[in-house]
């Protein structure tokens, strides 16, 4: 055993003991190492002996963070995100230069040692004791690795990641414990790659095969004798030895690791002399991470896929462990993203809303069927520019969208139509709808009862708007008198049941407001749940929850479960062929015409809210959907009148002139080139129309009437509809020409394609 020196002076290892830490070579020792002459420290060590044999026998190494690859359904790049950007990469494909470099510049006698290098040890011992100070180190390249095993565990915990890299004594203990199961346990050539795989290169680089993509991309099987040199270079001090931003500091660097590699004779001196006078030899790879970098626009579809992630129990039991294994990443993601109609998207938001406008554009296309999410665009990119935004305007809150969604406006009439269906109502059935009127009161509701003690009113878009309709003209003409007759008439409960069935829920997650004026799109939606609204319709009355993710390949090339669509029915199949034969209408010849296809069977609905704050057209075919939002990204909004749009002016915004053509845009290039698919429709005969005329009630006959009845009755010919007095009666106030038009004899008015007009 050593002993002191006479005169109290340290023998040659007690100084080395001194250098490393006491507790750590004492408690190796103990621990059985073949070290020698250390064993008489002192007392001080007695206390390290049980630490040491308090650490546990085994390394928990987590899996290295790396990249995660999202990719579109045909297989294209959307982005790559990573909390680390690192590729795993074999031993045989890196460099050899790169090897010989790492070793010979950190760890020289790496093959020679064990966990820990006695000469090593005593040779940094005299170097520092003859400069004064710390200039060189001792750990070898098995206790570097089994730092940054510590680091890479601590994540992206800052707390933590000082702690694995604190200078103590106890993380040192631990260390060399950890870094004696290493050596024995995996051997030199997985230590060396394990190394070169976990090791920080600077500028966001996580190992060898992502330093060299970096610096000089390339792969690290590529590299050559200097390039190789720069990055073992690095890794003593990343942010010191910086290409990038310090290039002759890092050649002075690359140089010493050059002649270290001729002193250990791994080059000649020759090689070493031709290297050093080569530049540095960079081909810089900006670093291109997470959803900002997308492609096509679609980076807040690429954030969407992670909230999915984030949220959904199949990744992972807690939030905290889904976060953990999409930091670690390693994940290849193929979505339902169609990147021909994202680019469609994204062209007709260009072509019609600026980035810099005073509002903004969503647009979100869904398939129904199946549910898959196949385009999101906003005109507003995701960043942090002046005019870019990270919220996604498409999306609910809990997903990343705005605090409240947006008032939809009319598109949700469909949904009150579509509950009156449910509820027995037919095709044809009409309301009095007068130009304006207080809300209906008492209304039932899920909890009771609504009544109107504010005495709030209603009124139509136009003064001329006024009744009584049918479902079909008052949805073409969204007249909203019409529609708070009907759920008046119905109840609020089966309207919010529908849209519940329908996927239809508040973005902010409360409930749907128990409120007639629900059916007027009062409560705040994204586009997302509108779309996939509304491709219930077109898959003839079955709802399918959203999905955005195919398939997911995980490290090691293993699948993951991912979430799957679930399809249930929401309304009868003939409720929904009769939704769809009635929405045609809107595009055909009500207020979505604008917005209605070319050669291709269309259907939809517009929305226009109060104070013109939020403008929507939300259609489909029978194999697409898709809503249109535009308004005001903020929470005050931004009122629509006198506003120029995508270079346009507009006195003021409508459902049809904006969302709509963007819609039909989007929509166009999105089915390019896909079959023309036909809707199911229903004859839809209005009995009471069929009437002929010559009768005393002032009806006329199918073809225009040639005599609507000279003298029209005073009686209600409806007793099922309630009607204002003033179109009650005969004569000059009765009832107008037949349902295809022309003049009959019951009034003075002319008989419209419905046969329904009042003077």
């Amino acid at each position: 055993m050593g002993n002191k020196r006479s005169g109290g002076g340290l023998s040659s290892a007690q100084q080395a003991a001194k250098f490393l830490g006491v507790s750590v070579l004492a408690g190796a020792v103990l621990a059985g190492l073949a070290l020698p002459a250390v064993g008489a420290i002192g007392l001080a060590a007695k206390g390290t002996v049980e630490q040491f044999d308090e650490i546990p026998a085994n390394l928990k190494t987590p899996p290295l963070s790396e990249r995660t690859t999202i990719l579109d359904a045909d297989g294209g790049e959307i982005a790559k995100v990573y909390s680390r950007d690192r590729t795993i990469v074999d031993l045989k494909d890196i460099s050899p230069y790169m090897r010989k470099a790492i070793v010979a510049i950190e760890d020289a006698r790496f093959y020679e040692h064990g966990a820990i290098d006695l000469k090593g040890v005593l040779r940094a011992l005299n170097k520092n004791a003859q400069d004064g100070g710390v200039s060189q180190g001792a750990s070898t390249l098995t206790q570097q690795y089994v730092k940054n095993v510590f680091v890479e565990e601590a994540g992206n915990d800052e707390k933590a990641v000082a702690e694995a890299q604190k200078q103590s004594i106890g993380r040192k203990i631990k260390e060399l414990k950890y870094a004696i199961q290493v050596e024995k346990e995996l051997g030199k050539r997985r230590i060396l790659q394990n190394y070169l795989n976990i090791t920080f290169f600077g500028q966001q680089a996580y190992g060898v095969e992502a330093a060299s993509q970096r610096y000089f991309s390339k792969h690290a099987k590529d590299l050559n004798l200097e390039e190789a040199a720069l990055l073992a270079g690095l890794v003593q001090s990343p942010s010191s030895y910086d290409p990038v931003n310090n290039a002759q500091v890092a050649k002075a660097r690359r140089d010493t690791v050059l002649q270290r590699m001729a002193d250990v004779k791994d080059i000649t001196q020759a090689q070493a002399d031709a290297a050093e006078k080569k530049p540095l030899g960079l081909k810089v790879s900006s670093p291109k991470n997470g959803c900002i970098t997308a492609v096509s626009g679609a980076g807040f579809f690429c954030d969407y896929v992670r909230e999915v992630f984030l949220n959904d129990p199949v990744f992972g039991k807690t939030r905290e462990a889904r976060s953990q294994r999409w930091d670690r990443g390693g994940l290849t993601i193929r979505t339902t993203l169609d990147p021909k109609a994202q680019q469609s998207v994204q062209n007709s938001i260009k072509a019609h809303v600026y980035q810099d406008d005073p509002v903004a554009t969503a647009v979100t296309l869904v398939e129904p069927g199946t549910g898959k999410v196949v385009a999101m665009g906003q005109s507003r990119p995701y960043g942090f520019g002046p005019h870019d935004l990270t919220i996604n305007l498409s999306a609910d809150k809990a997903m990343g969208g705005s605090n409240y969604g947006f008032q939809v406006g009319s598109t949700f009439k469909p949904i009150t139509a579509a509950a009156a269906l449910e509820q027995g109502k037919k095709p044809y059935q009409r309301y009095s709808s007068p130009y304006d009127m207080p809300y209906p009161s008492p209304v039932s509701t899920c909890n009771g009862t609504w009544s109107n003690s504010k005495g709030s009113t209603v009124e139509n878009e136009d003064p001329s708007e006024k009744g009584p309709y049918p479902l079909r003209e008052a949805l073409a003409k969204s007249i909203n008198t019409y529609f708070v007759q009907m759920i008046s008439d119905i109840g609020v409960c089966p309207v919010t049941e529908m849209a519940t069935k329908m996927g239809v829920q508040r973005a902010d997650g409360k409930k749907l407001n128990q409120v007639p004026a629900i059916t007027l799109g009062t409560d705040g939606f994204s586009p997302l749940t509108m779309a996939n609204a509304y491709a219930t319709f077109a898959n003839r009355g079955v709802y399918c929850t959203p999905v955005f993710i195919e398939s997911i390949t995980g490290p090691g090339g293993k699948d993951l479960e991912v979430p799957k669509s679930s399809c249930t029915r929401a309304m009868s199949q003939k409720t929904a062929d009769t939704m769809n034969t009635l929405l045609r209408g809107v595009v055909e010849d009500g207020t979505g015409k604008k917005a209605g296809l070319e050669n291709r069977p269309s259907a939809g609905k517009t929305g226009t809210t109060d104070e013109r704050k939020a403008a929507w057209f939300v259609g489909y075919t029978p194999n697409l959907a898709g809503a249109v939002w535009v308004g005001g990204s903020g929470t005050k909004g931004v009122k629509m009148e006198n506003i120029r749009i995508g270079g346009i002016l507009h006195d003021k915004v409508y459902g049809a002139d904006t969302p709509g053509p963007i819609w039909k845009d989007a929509m166009s290039g999105a089915l390019a080139g896909k079959p023309t698919e036909n809707f199911v429709t229903v004859p839809i005969k209005d009995p009471n129309a069929e009437k002929p005329g010559g009768d005393d009630k002032g009806h006329g006959d199918k073809p225009g009437g040639d005599n609507g009845g000279n003298n029209g009755g005073t009686d209600n010919p409806w007793p099922d509809i309630t009607l204002p007095p003033d179109v009650i009666g005969g004569g000059d106030d009765g009832w107008s020409g037949g349902n295809r038009g022309g003049n009959g004899n019951g009034g003075n008015g002319n008989g419209n394609s419905n046969g329904w007009n009042f003077p």
